[in-house]
């Protein structure tokens, strides 16, 4: 199982001095940055970037384009994920390597897309986790404790599915064709009990306990412990097995539960999309920490397509810095874990829209892409348990 464990923690490492690649088919690495600045999907275009903040990559994140199914007659579009992980980066590394898989499993059976697919997905995923919780419990008991939000976007036969547990965002870009302008519609709902609405919904599902929400340093979290109410993995509030020693005293809740405190069932929308839907923004909430909807969708409108995703980091990065009363290339320079302080990792996807591309959708299979965000790994030597 240790083995296990490292593999999962090689295919989460970005190192803090990369170096940039010949060329952008695989994506390139500037320090912490990790960036693919264009490629094709089925449907058109798409940017993406990742900037590391934590000693360890939390977020993970991917593009698929292509087949949807294991099917030759099944479905073909765009899948698109972002995962956001906390407390390590086991369960979102493990989110990339086995959602996508799941939701291709599910298509097939079905032979078609759907919410219920993207729901089956997110449970497998779900279960699998669990499964590897169990596994290294008894030299790993911290895994419990580890998590991730997880946002989806797939985009097949004209319409576009959002699926979303956690506070990652998915923002549309829509032209107002009377104005010109290009308008910010958010598709996703968020799960962090820092909105009202979340807390009450959480509160009104645990009547019995007053502590379910609390409020420590001025911020919200779900039993005093963590932001967001719907996650993969965090086992330690779902299973009462897990919330016991050896789990740090930190995770351990003084009084046991009898269902679980977390959800993972996604939130999800399903819509056609229309001919001004110009495109879209998938990111972890540390973009959204320092951007509203409306000026992430500006930079994107304002700019050229190429690079689009690694503007957004940077944009987010120079107001992290302002924030702090310091410049942008001075906050470069600081490495990752230290970094985690003046922000957290940050993960962005721009899906542009070709509406000739997406109305012929039904025939069209190709150009088949493959991309994870991330650059280039390290030797096994290089990880450490932790």
């Amino acid at each position: 199982m240790c083995m296990a464990l490292l593999r999962l923690l090689k295919s989460c490492w970005l190192p803090s001095s990369g170096r940039h690649a010949g060329s952008d088919g695989a994506g390139r690495q500037d320090g912490l940055l990790w960036y693919k600045d264009t490629g094709q999907h089925v449907n058109g275009e798409f940017s993406m970037a990742v900037v590391q903040a934590n000693n360890l990559l939390e977020d993970q994140c991917q593009v698929e384009s292509g087949a949807l199914s294991f099917l030759d007659s099944g479905p073909c579009g765009t899948f698109i994920g972002v995962y956001d992980g906390h407390g390590g980066p086991e369960t979102a590394c493990y989110i990339n390597d086995h959602l996508f898989n799941n939701l291709k499993r599910f298509a097939s059976e079905q032979n078609t897309m759907s919410a219920e697919v993207l729901r089956k997905a997110y449970q497998a995923t779900e279960d699998g986790f669990f499964s590897v919780v169990t596994a290294e419990w008894p030299v790993k008991p911290q895994i419990a404790a580890v998590g991730s939000c997880c946002l989806v976007g797939v985009i097949a036969g004209g319409t576009l599915y959002v699926a979303n547990v956690g506070d990652s965002r998915a923002v549309l870009g829509r032209l107002v064709k009377a104005t010109g302008e290009v308008l910010a519609v958010q598709l996703s709902a968020e799960h962090n009990v820092g909105i009202e609405s979340v807390r009450k919904e959480l509160q009104s599902m645990h009547p019995e306990d007053e502590q379910i929400v609390v409020l420590r340093h001025n911020v919200w979290r779900v039993k005093g412990l963590i932001q967001v109410c719907r996650s993969i993995g965090d086992v330690y509030l779902k299973k009462a097995e897990f919330n016991r020693e050896p789990l740090y005293s930190k995770f351990r809740l003084r009084e046991t539960f009898k269902k679980p405190i977390l959800s993972s069932e996604p939130a999800i929308t399903v819509q056609p999309l229309q001919p001004h839907d110009q495109f879209l923004i998938f990111a972890s909430d540390g973009l959204w920490e320092h951007l509203s909807n409306q000026e992430a969708v500006d930079i994107v409108q304002n700019g050229p397509r190429n690079g689009s995703a690694r503007r957004l980091v940077k944009t987010a990065m120079q107001e992290a810095a302002k924030k702090r009363e310091m410049r942008y290339s001075d906050l470069k320079k600081i490495d990752r874990g230290v970094r985690r302080h003046f922000h957290d990792d940050i993960t962005v996807i721009v899906i542009f829209l070709d509406s000739n591309l997406i109305s012929r959708a039904s025939s069209n299979r190709g150009p088949a892409a493959s991309v994870r965000g991330g650059g280039e790994r390290l030797s096994s030597s290089a990880y450490v348990y932790f």
